[in-house]
């Protein structure tokens, strides 16, 4: 199988290296390698000028447009192959993740996406999460369970993947892109709900496997989005994207249920009423800013689908429909 990798990057030239070294040590060789780098990155397009891509075939796209939704979107204009393979510029994919991906797209036609774990490392010391067989799925009520990073067990199919470690069959895809509708200026976070949401809409299924595998040395992001902290805009912009996707992609009342517990509970990173009361006991006053932001962002998401439905339409038309028998 031929796949496409495409790689975002900003302002990271020292991990963007790791990983492009990485990609040469793949058994199953990428067709192609897109590093999509924004025209202000100075640092990353010295850094591309001077590497060596030896028998890697590496083809360097600029965008004007912050936020990871451009990027991909210009990677997969570019991608060619059956299938198009994401990964981040802080991550090192095994030596193996190509052709674990691709056994996973010949063993069954009905698999539109393929994501793995992120082994997370703080320096050159990695995390050892408990292994948890619970991944990428929700409640009906809207706890999410991520878990990407300890997944454990045998491959099975989920709700979502996680942008670090993940791939499409482009038969699936077909004129989709990641939602430009989503806010934020860097990471924007869950695109890939959003995507895959769309993907499974149709008919496809996304399958996890903890044995396709990616080191993840998660590197400050220079924007909004921080990680494990309350950013007031970066809340607000993350709320919105995750009810934009709800509402577009779940039965109305499920939704209806995870906008509920969003606001009446939440969780400390995304406080609702109850979280920030009890966070704000413990002496974390910045919860009820955060409580703020969790309720305007959801305002903002349902006047988003309110006035963008007919793009919710297109989207759903875009995927294909038809597919290929079990």
């Amino acid at each position: 199988m031929n796949i496409t990798v495409v790689v975002p990057t900003y302002k990271r030239p020292d991990d963007l290296v790791r990983c492009l070294d990485a990609l040469k040590r793949q058994t199953l060789k990428p067709a192609r390698v897109c590093v999509i780098r924004r025209d202000v990155d100075a640092a990353s397009a010295a850094t591309l000028a001077a590497y060596d891509p030896a028998d890697l075939e590496l083809t360097i796209l600029v965008v004007t447009v912050p936020g990871v939704v451009a990027a991909l979107n210009l990677g997969l204009e570019n991608a060619i192959g059956e299938a198009v393979a994401m990964t981040d510029d802080d991550a090192a994919p095994h030596p193996d993740w190509l052709e674990r991906i691709a056994a996973h797209f010949a063993r069954d036609p009905r698999i539109g996406g393929v994501g793995g774990r992120d082994r997370i490392f703080q320096g050159e010391r990695r995390d050892d999460w408990p292994p948890d067989p619970v991944v990428g799925i929700s409640t009906w009520y809207g706890a999410t369970i991520g878990n990407h990073h300890c997944g454990a067990g045998p491959a099975r199919e989920v709700e979502t993947l996680k942008g670090v470690c993940m791939a499409f069959r482009r038969a699936a895809v077909g004129p989709l892109r990641f939602d430009t509708r989503l806010r934020g200026n860097g990471a924007q976070v869950a695109n890939e709900y959003l995507f895959g949401g769309a993907i499974r809409r149709a008919g496809w299924r996304l399958v996890y496997d903890p044995a396709v595998l990616v080191d993840h040395y998660p590197a400050a992001r220079p924007d909004s989005d921080a990680r494990q902290q309350i950013d007031r805009g970066a809340l607000r912009d993350l709320v919105h994207n995750a009810t934009l996707g709800y509402v577009e992609y779940l039965p109305a009342g499920r939704s209806i249920a995870i906008m509920v517990y969003q606001v009446a509970r939440g969780s400390r990173l995304q406080p609702g009423l109850m979280a920030a009361l009890l966070y704000s006991l413990k002496g974390q006053k910045l919860s009820w800013f955060g409580f703020r932001e969790v309720v305007l962002g959801q305002v903002a998401a349902l006047a988003t689908w309110w006035r963008t439905r007919h793009v919710a339409v297109a989207r759903r038309r875009a995927v294909p429909w038809r597919l290929p028998p079990a």
